[in-house]
């Protein structure tokens, strides 16, 4: 019997199947095209013969997480503890799942806000928990209402996605004083913070969970070095939680992965010391600026994108069709590879929305803008 019988092939691969295919502009998974940072194909080159190919320690390698502490401490003020508050691992998506399998029990529920990025559901059924979908406002960004609404004695964990895929929304001061006065009301809810998008954000600053006096006690933090250096492929996340979270999530983490590929912890701690992570966000800025700036004569209309790296277009001004058929048709017909957002909703709401990455070269941005000015 399948604990997830609802769960087909992605949409994700469907998609990038279809421009294979048809040899399409792919700017529907969001993973950048462009070669990685000099620097770190430099440390990565040299100390590949180095003695670092064993395990690491299950939390993480020793100077990776000092350098993990720092920087938050750097970033967001929150100083952390090493031994007791993180811990490495293999990608955000391991990091997220084990999360709400440390803690989510049979029948309780997890609210999720929608449209919601894919893994958060299936993490939620394999627990044997239940998934709460909330829908966001028509401009994504959060209902309250609807939120404290959806509460009940069963909830035992609320999903935030900030900044938010797939919409490139960010929370504002507003949105975390409204939360934490739901909150307030509710002791046993637990945070899971997404921020794996946190150094790809652009004229709004990103408020982290780090820094919420209020919720940090019961905040669990997904960060991720292969969003945020872009190596994807690198699968290296981190999360940062109190030590009696922690603890209890160790003892999953354990027995999934151990040790995280020792490798990338040696390269990523070494890249560190050089890497400045506010030329992340400048190099973001420039691809979403000259993305916009190139499709804004089209008849797509374009949406708010406070960070990340995921452009979301509004084609109502030339087709009918539910977002999936456009967005095939945009594949076929025009060459350009998009992610519909209905898919990322439980009821499939379709408000002629599509995700495009600009993660991409300057030159596959154009040409893929001029393909799309030309509809």
């Amino acid at each position: 019997m399948s604990k997830l019988p609802n769960i087909t092939t992605s949409i994700f691969s469907v998609m990038s199947q279809l421009a294979n295919e048809h040899g399409a502009i792919n700017l529907s998974q969001g993973f950048p095209n462009f070669p990685e940072d000099e620097r770190l194909l430099q440390i990565s080159e040299r100390i590949i013969r180095e003695n670092i190919h064993q395990y690491t320690p299950m939390a993480g390698l020793p100077s990776l997480l000092v350098k993990i502490a720092n920087q938050t401490l750097k970033q967001y003020v929150r100083k952390v503890n090493t031994a007791t508050e993180i811990l490495i691992t293999a990608g955000a998506t391991q990091g997220v799942f084990t999360a709400i399998n440390t803690f989510v029990n049979q029948d309780d529920e997890v609210l999720i806000l929608d449209p919601s990025y894919d893994s958060y559901e299936p993490s939620v059924l394999v627990s044997g928990g239940k998934p709460v979908r909330v829908s966001l406002n028509d401009d994504y960004t959060p209902n309250f209402n609807r939120i404290e609404s959806a509460i009940s004695a069963k909830t035992k964990m609320i999903v935030i996605n900030n900044p938010h895929n797939p919409t490139g929304r960010i929370w504002t001061e507003s949105d975390f004083e409204a939360l934490e006065t739901i909150l307030e009301k509710h002791p046993q809810i637990l945070i899971l913070g997404d921020e794996v998008y946190e150094y790809i954000t652009f004229s709004q600053p990103h408020i982290s969970f780090n820094t919420r006096p209020k919720l940090v006690e019961r905040a669990i933090i997904a960060s991720s070095f292969g969003k945020s250096l872009h190596v994807t492929g690198w699968k290296v996340g981190y999360l940062i939680a109190p030590e009696h979270l922690m603890y209890e999530m160790k003892k999953v983490h354990q027995f999934l992965v151990f040790s995280v590929n020792s490798f990338s912890q040696h390269a990523i701690s070494e890249y560190l010391d050089v890497v400045d992570f506010s030329e992340v966000s400048k190099m973001y800025q420039h691809k979403r600026d000259l993305f916009q700036n190139l499709i804004k004569n089209s008849r797509f209309e374009l949406m708010p994108c406070d960070g990340t790296y995921f452009q979301v277009v509004n084609y109502n001004q030339i087709s009918n069709k539910n977002d999936v058929d456009f967005a095939k048709e945009l594949i076929v017909n025009h060459g350009v590879a998009s992610i519909p957002i209905s898919v990322f909703y439980n009821d499939n709401t379709d408000r002629h929305m599509l995700r495009f990455c600009f993660a991409k070269t300057d030159e596959t941005l154009i040409k893929a803008a001029n393909k799309l000015c030309a509809i």
